[in-house]
């Protein structure tokens, strides 16, 4: 006894919806005869069943089209992969295989999503690319100064302290990205543990100032606490000092001359908020969205003057949300720009 089509159907069905990858069957006619749950969900668009529809219809992509066909046609896989922009900007490796299913020839699609993993593929690209680049300008400086000291400098008694001094703070800036980098680094994969406890904010701030104090002094630049002295934190000391003084070295180096950076806070059920306000240029609107990204610049060459490893607001936002809380920024051009530090209390 002879089992029937939609028996066939329905075991075919059943095999296709245990993939979590999208799948399509096509026939030769260009015609879905299966599709999967997965496919449903991102090629259905509104549609009850894809099963009967033409592939152009659901899928426009002509290298895709032409994939199948030829699948069709030969007997032979092909693999390609395509963006699928209708359909949220999604990536997509595609396997095409022949398959005779009753009798007649099919194609079978199967869609490898790994728009994940081409982000992240560019990520770790522009990463490398950065990092290469943060390394290679301190680097190149202590090189060139090395070889004119062992080329005579060495003895040049007006020029070789001034010389070792930039190759000191060069090394310095190395130090300290690759501190930072080991930091970030640690944060994100979860190695580091919080011991929060109540902290006086007011306190915080003045002990901070009271170290950056130096790089404020040379531009005039005054620093503010208005940070009521009964104001308190729950977060972990170590850290908190970590954000707080990020964010306050951060609105000293984009600072104007003569200008002020002011802390205050503000409780409310559940929360402190700090705000970290400069009198500086302020921040066009596209940087905003990007300003707490892994050496995101938005002025290299000032960046570079002022120093900095293009981590530490990185460092901050990851901290901020370890904290349970976040980090926050506005700016208005030619006015100022204002971190707001928000934790739970």
């Amino acid at each position: 006894m002879s089992s029937s089509p939609d028996i066939h159907q329905n075991v075919l069905q059943a095999i296709l919806n245990t993939a979590r990858e999208s799948i399509l069957v096509v026939d030769s006619s260009m015609r879905i005869t299966a599709a999967n749950g997965p496919a449903h969900e991102v090629f259905g668009r509104q549609r009850e069943t894809l099963r009967g529809s033409r592939l152009t219809e659901i899928l426009r992509d002509v290298r895709l089209h032409e994939g199948f066909r030829q699948t069709l046609t030969s007997g032979e896989p092909t693999d390609l992969r395509i963006d699928l922009n209708a359909i949220e900007n999604r990536t997509y490796d595609v396997h095409l295989a022949a398959v005779d299913l009753g009798g007649a020839r099919h194609a079978v699609g199967v869609f490898y999503d790994v728009t994940q993993i081409e982000r992240l593929e560019r990520v770790r690209q522009e990463f490398l690319s950065n990092i290469s680049h943060e390394l290679r300008t301190p680097l190149t400086s202590i090189i060139a100064y090395v070889e004119t000291l062992q080329d005579g400098a060495i003895d040049d008694a007006e020029n070789n302290q001034r010389f070792l001094t930039i190759i000191r703070r060069n090394a310095d800036r190395m130090h300290g990205l690759i501190s930072d980098i080991a930091e970030l680094s640690q944060i994100e994969t979860g190695n580091v543990s919080l011991s929060p406890v109540e902290i006086k904010l007011s306190k915080s701030v003045a002990d901070i100032f009271a170290e950056l104090q130096a790089k404020a002094e040379p531009r005039g630049i005054a620093l503010i606490n208005e940070v009521d002295g009964e104001t308190k934190v729950l977060a972990d000391p170590m850290r908190l000092e970590q954000m707080l003084t990020n964010l306050i070295d951060n609105s000293i180096k984009f600072n104007r001359e003569n200008g002020t950076v002011t802390v205050t806070a503000s409780q409310s059920p559940g929360r402190t908020v700090i705000s970290v306000a400069d009198t500086g240029e302020g921040i066009v609107p596209e940087n905003l969205q990007r300003i707490f990204e892994r050496f995101y610049r938005i002025d290299r060459g000032r960046t570079r003057n002022v120093g900095g490893t293009g981590l530490g607001l990185a460092i901050v936002k990851h901290l901020a949300r370890l904290h349970g809380g976040d980090v926050f920024v506005t700016s208005t051009l030619g006015s100022g720009t204002t971190f707001t530090l928000e934790l739970p209390f």
